[in-house]
This record gives structure tokens, sequence and C-alpha cells, in this order.
């Protein structure tokens, strides 16, 4: 295996619980129902797939950009005051990446706005070769669409790298990519489906590491 190609959200840093209360609480001023159950639908989609989930659930009319923009706020204001919440294991993780001469990808359905600046604050932004995001491709995870793009950036075959992710529709997108999916669970627990499309399911990015040690060792 050459490269490693990770997930933002639910996987570098502790943000998808964090967007998901800005959504309820941007519903809950709006007067919108279950959007608890909606949110988890969104989950590793970008943008415009977003949509067409919210679309589904309270109209094509429903003012979308609007219920971002404040979403968005909520989540920016939050940052501001607690900072970015960075998952255990990651610096560990990248640091050992960088050393073992791994090319280092990230692909996320966030806008490339947003994952350079959440990089950047970190200090994470040099650790990676290559960063695909949501905007970069119509339609993001569960489509293989982001991956493809990614492996072809960092001039590896799909079958060469690892795709770490948390979400159904992250191992989703890596598995039809071709790639070798690692699942690390955030808010969703992996199910049949998960099991049987996940290479491995591991608790955290330490877990990780341990992986890929014994792997590079073998």
């Amino acid at each position: 295996m050459k490269a490693v190609i990770f997930d933002m959200d639910g996987v570098l840093f502790d943000t998808e619980a964090v967007c998901m209360q800005a959504w309820m609480d941007v519903a809950k001023k709006w007067g919108l129902p279950d959007m608890e159950e909606v949110f988890p639908q969104c989950i590793g989609l970008n943008a415009n797939d977003s949509r067409q989930i919210v679309f589904q659930a309270y109209g094509e009319h429903f003012d979308y950009p609007l219920f971002r923009k404040h979403a968005a706020a909520w989540f920016q204001a939050y940052v501001e005051k607690n900072g970015l919440p960075v998952k255990p294991g990651v610096r560990e993780i990248l640091e050992w990446l960088k050393e073992s001469d791994y090319a280092v990808g990230l692909a996320s359905s966030t806008r490339e706005k947003d994952v350079r600046s959440h990089l950047a604050d970190t200090g994470l932004l040099d650790y990676f070769s290559v960063i695909t995001t949501g905007d970069m491709v119509e339609h993001s995870k569960p489509r293989p669409d982001i991956y493809l793009l990614a492996c072809e950036r960092m001039g590896v075959e799909p079958e060469q790298a690892y795709a770490i992710e948390d979400s159904p529709n992250g191992i989703r997108s890596a598995h039809a990519a071709g790639m070798c999916p690692v699942m690390v669970p955030d808010m969703i627990t992996p199910d049949e489906e998960m099991r049987a499309l996940s290479y491995i399911i591991l608790k955290d990015l330490t877990e990780v590491l341990t992986f890929l040690e014994q792997r590079t060792q073998i």
C-alpha cells in the first residue's frame, strides 16, 4: 500500500456532533420537525447532495442556502468560543505516516475553503499532499468520484490506498472506488453492510496507527 486518504469531519475532527447541534438549533427556531432523522442522512454528503435530502424532507421550495448559512454561523460561533475539536491520535498517525513515506491525502465532502481553514487553524495542513473536497465534484460520497479524483491527483491506484472513514456514505464511496476502506465509527454504529464493505473496523485512530504499523511489518 502506498497511500492513506482521510475523511475530515468525524475522523480528524470531532465536528459531526457539533454540526448536528447546529442543524438542530436552527431547525428548532424554524419550526422544522424530525431534523434528528434528516441530519444523519446527510453525513458524508456534499452540499449539493445534502440539498436533495433536505428537499425530500421539507419540500423543494425550502430555503436551503439560508438554512445552511444560519447553521454555518452557529458552527463558526461554537468554534470561535471552544476551538476545533481534534480527534485523539490525529497528530501521532500523521507524523508516523510522514516518517514512513506514505502519500497522505484528504477527501472531504466539505467545501475546500472550510477544509483548508480547519486544517490550517489546527496546524495539520502541511501533512496532506492532496486535498480533494466536495465542491470539486458534482456528486460526493457515497459515489466514488471524490476518492477517484483524490487517487488520480496523488498518482496512486485506488487499490494501493487506504481510506479512513467514519460514515456509511464514506465507506460506500471508498469501496465503490476500489480502495481499502478502514472504518472508525463516529456517530453511526456500523451495521452488517458496513462490516461487509469495510476491510476492517477499528475503535479510533490509535488503533488505526497500530494496524498500519503491523501491516508495514508484513
